[in-house]
């Protein structure tokens, strides 16, 4: 893992100020004007296009004027702490928590992306990048350990059972076919404007595809605390997804696969992304995603790499002298199978958020276990 992978892209960007902004809070006992965190609150919610209502003690007050140089000025005063599994846990979360595809970055990404912040935030970025629980942010997928998670939203809920569906190839035809046929109509029915409020499917993954990743070092699967846009649910249901020999899976370790991805298996979205991408990245142009069901043709499944999605999730990925492509709705070591023969097993393994709202527990015993965890 390098300096500039950190901060190449939106999300690395914003793992380096969470890490940064947990650093800050460890060394102060109460709210203070002059710390870090109060400079990238106010800083952050004056970038915001879409700044929220301020609550709470001060409120009524004049909003301080926090300029990018000032965060970064007080960022330069942060000491950095060990880097721990479990505070590269929580920046990863939260950076991955607060990205979006269908609007506008949010100011603290506007603020991380500033040149003074970018050129303080190489300090935390050398720190994080020398340390060895990064190492497997690098790595391909585990063919060994991989899980799906499906959630649920109340302590009654159980996890249904898959449906009949038909075989993935034609599923895959199908969506192809759906797509193409929405960018027909996009390409009548909406402005050419991408300003213009319009929306629509923003998502660059092979939606009929199953998906999984691995779990970490405690057993949690990293797919229930590392989500996009997270709905706050508190139960969680695993399935190991067994990955049989001889599966040949694309790797996606930054934005250059991606694009030779794009380029060997292209598909026109450019009408019905156009207005969603240009707000995420602040380009105009053509567009293009893979097309899945050609992808599906030469491998059995395509991996995100964690050091992938850090550096490229969120940008615009240049394809080709007029034309670009989004990595949008993936999570970090995320893979997405194009066969059938990837698919979970029957055991479940539930997973409960705990009291504190920060950990999450194993609630059913795998085989072996004495009971809960």
């Amino acid at each position: 893992m390098t300096e500039d992978t950190l901060l190449a892209g939106p999300r690395g960007r914003r793992l380096l100020l969470e890490f940064a902004r947990e650093a800050d809070r460890a060394t102060q006992q109460n709210y203070d004007r002059s710390s870090f965190n109060s400079a990238v609150f106010y800083a952050a919610h004056d970038l915001d296009p879409n700044p929220g209502v301020i609550f709470g003690p001060g409120a009524d007050e004049p909003l301080p004027d926090i300029s990018p140089d000032e965060v970064a000025r007080r960022l330069a005063t942060v000491p950095l702490p060990e880097v721990t599994e479990a505070g590269l846990r929580s920046a990863l979360g939260v950076a991955v928590d607060h990205a979006r595809y269908w609007q506008e970055p949010d100011g603290e990404d506007i603020l991380a992306a500033t040149t003074p912040m970018r050129r303080e935030l190489r300090r935390v970025a050398a720190h994080i990048a020398q340390s060895s629980h990064v190492e497997w942010w690098l790595s391909e997928v585990d063919r060994d350990d991989q899980w799906s998670v499906g959630w649920a939203d109340t302590a009654e809920a159980r996890p249904q059972e898959p449906r009949e569906q038909a075989p993935l190839t034609e599923r895959l035809a199908a969506w192809r076919v759906r797509v193409v046929e929405q960018e027909v109509r996009a390409e009548r029915e909406r402005p050419r404007d991408p300003k213009a409020m319009y929306s629509g499917q923003w998502w660059s993954f092979p939606w009929e595809a199953r998906c999984s990743a691995r779990s970490l070092d405690d057993g949690l699967p990293s797919g229930v605390l590392f989500v996009e846009d997270c709905m706050g649910w508190k139960q969680a249901f695993a399935r190991r997804m067994p990955v049989p020999a001889g599966i040949e899976v694309f790797e996606i370790d930054g934005a250059d696969a991606w694009a030779d991805l794009c380029r060997r298996y292209p598909l026109e979205v450019t009408a019905q992304k156009r207005h969603d991408w240009y707000r995420t990245t602040g380009r105009d142009g053509r567009w293009v995603m893979p097309d899945w069901s050609r992808v599906a043709e030469a491998y059995g499944g395509v991996h995100l790499t964690v050091r992938g999605y850090l550096a490229a999730a969120g940008t615009a990925i240049c394809v080709d002298d007029d034309t670009a492509s989004v990595i949008a709705g993936w999570a970090p070591d995320e893979s997405h199978w194009l066969t059938d023969s990837v698919r979970p097993d029957d055991d479940v393994v539930e997973w409960v958020l705990a009291d504190d709202r920060e950990h999450w527990r194993r609630k059913t015993p795998l085989a072996g276990d004495a009971g809960p965890q």
